[in-house]
This record gives structure tokens, C-alpha cells and sequence, in this order.
């Protein structure tokens, strides 16, 4: 059975993604875990919380990273994702645009791919996901993560964003991703400037004409820290408040590092919505 994103968020209901970090080069460090037993009980805490789905990644994507090699992703990623699958029924999803990684993490259990590139660098991850009847979130970046925040510039960015996800999610059904599988993601931080980013959450309703679930990674990102001159360990309430600006405006998945907060802060902002949507 092919993994749906349908089913994860329920009727209308918002879906909380739990972030699991194995690079130690990541923009926030308190989300990193070293080895398998750390994850492993980050994991079960998370699930305690109200985690619907892990999102796991062995690659920093931060403004200005390089990258590292396949080899290492799978070092790091594998013996975690066979232990995550073995060990929990929620859907583990692996944070990677590199197709080799997708194919082994899919091999041992993973779900779903997140794929930062949205695709914009051919389809065989696309054609991977099709095999393996997996999930497949796709995200708009412009640019590469070593250079995308350097001077980022759109005539309407929610125009552009929209119609490069239009096309992600054109290649990904061309090469047999089921519709129902497949999320999109406006990439918050990713090749924008702070003013892109209020845009995007203000506008992000106006994504659903792509008649996909809209996932939101707002946790603890720089345009929080620009706003409230706060360090990324003092974002909490920041990403609670954007988190829950995005849920009122149509999110349907949070991708978080805090749980719990963040399960009670969308309960309240998901009630909200509903109100406003009683005729």
C-alpha cells in the first residue's frame, strides 16, 4: 500500500514532523544525536509527545553548508533507520535529495523522502519513490545551500514558488509518485530573504491550488532570530508563533524540533481555524 499523505493528516487535522539530527554541522546544535541509542529515545519521546511522523537527516542544508558524501550519510543513516522502523509504527521520513540515499533508506524501512531540491536536479529520486510506493515531500529551493542566501531575488515570490512546486510535483507524478503521496513545501529560509518568508506564511493558502498537503519548517529558523534578535536556542516561542500563523493559513504538517509545544499550540490554532470555517 503506498504511503498517503491524506492519511497522515487525518480529517483536517495538523500533522506534527519530528526532527531527528544526526549532523553535528546543523544550524542548531540541541537537535543533534550521535548514536542510535540517543535517537532511539529522542524518537519514543517525541512519539510521547504527538509526533505523527520522524523526519530523520544525516546532511546539513543550513545557509553556507557543503554538504558531505553518500558514504557518510549512509554511515550515520542507516543503522538509525532500521532501528526506527523496527522499533515504532509511526512513519519515518529521511531528509535527503540524493537518490542513492533514498534508495537504501527506503530498503530499510523509511516511508518517506524529503527532498530539499524539490526535484530540480532530475527525477531519479522521483522514479525511486514511484518503486517503493513511498512518500515524497518537495520543497522550493533557489539555488544550493553553500550560496542561496547570498542577495535572493523574485519579482513575486508566492507566484514562484508555486509554479516551480507546480512543476516538482509534475515531474514526481510523470515518473509515478501517486498524487496522494506526495507534499510540498515552501522551503522557509531557503533562498529568501526575511520579508520572502513573512510572504510565504502570510500567502501560503494560495499553494493549496497545487491540491497537495503544505508542510511548514519554520522551527527555530534565522528569520525568527532576525526578528526577535534572539539566538537559535531562544526560538521557541518565535517558531511557536510562526508555526501557528501557518497552521491558521492553511499548513497541514509542522516539521518542528519541539513537540510537545508546538502539539499544543497547533491544537489551539487548528480549533481557531475550524471556527473561521463553520458557515
Amino acid at each position: 500500500m503506498a504511503f498517503s499523505f491524506d492519511l497522515l493528516t487525518g480529517s483536517n487535522c495538523v500533522a506534527v514532523m519530528g526532527i531527528l539530527n544526526l549532523s553535528p554541522d546543523s544550524f542548531y546544535s540541541g537537535s543533534y544525536r550521535s548514536n542510535v541509542k540517543e535517537v532511539l529515545r529522542t524518537a519514543e519521546k517525541m512519539i510521547e509527545e504527538g509526533a505523527n511522523i520522524l523526519d530523520v537527516g544525516a546532511e546539513s542544508t543550513r545557509p553556507g553548508s557543503t554538504g558531505v558524501s553518500i558514504e557518510l550519510q549512509l554511515e550515520r543513516l542507516l543503522p538509525v533507520i532500521s532501528k526506527l522502523s523496527n522499533s515504532f509504527d509511526i512513519p519515518i521520513s529521511v531528509d535527503t535529495y540524493k537518490p542513492e540515499v533514498g534508495s537504501a533508506v527506503l530498503d530499510q524501512g523509511a516511508l518517506v523522502i524529503n527532498d530539499v531540491s524539490g526535484l530540480q536536479w532530475g527525477n531519479d529520486m522521483a522514479l525511486i519513490v514511484a518503486k517503493y510506493g513511498a512518500g515524497l515531500v518537495l520543497m522550493h529551493m533557489q539555488g544550493k545551500p553553500r550560496t542561496m542566501q547570498e542577495n535572493p531575488i523574485y519579482k513575486d515570490v508566492v507566484a514562484e514558488v508555486l509554479s516551480f512546486l507546480d512543476q516538482s510535483v509534475k515531474t514526481a507524478e510523470m515518473a509515478g509518485v501517486r498524487p496522494e503521496s506526495i507534499a510540498i513545501d515552501p522551503g522557509i529560509g531557503f533562498g529568501k530573504t526575511l520579508d520572502h518568508n513573512l510572504e510565504l506564511i502570510a500567502k501560503i493558502n494560495q499553494l493549496k491550488a497545487l491540491n497537495k498537503q503544505i508542510l511548514l519548517g519554520v522551527s527555530r529558523k534565522s528569520f525568527i532570530g532576525q526578528i526577535l534578535k534572539l539566538e537559535v536556542e531562544d526560538r521557541l516561542e518565535g517558531s511557536l508563533a510562526a508555526g501557528v500563523a501557518g497552521v491558521i493559513n492553511g499548513a497541514n504538517i509542522l516539521r518542528v524540533h519541539d513537540v510537545a509545544a508546538t502539539v499544543r499550540a497547533i491544537r489551539i490554532a487548528q480549533n481557531i481555524r475550524e471556527a473561521n470555517n463553520r458557515e
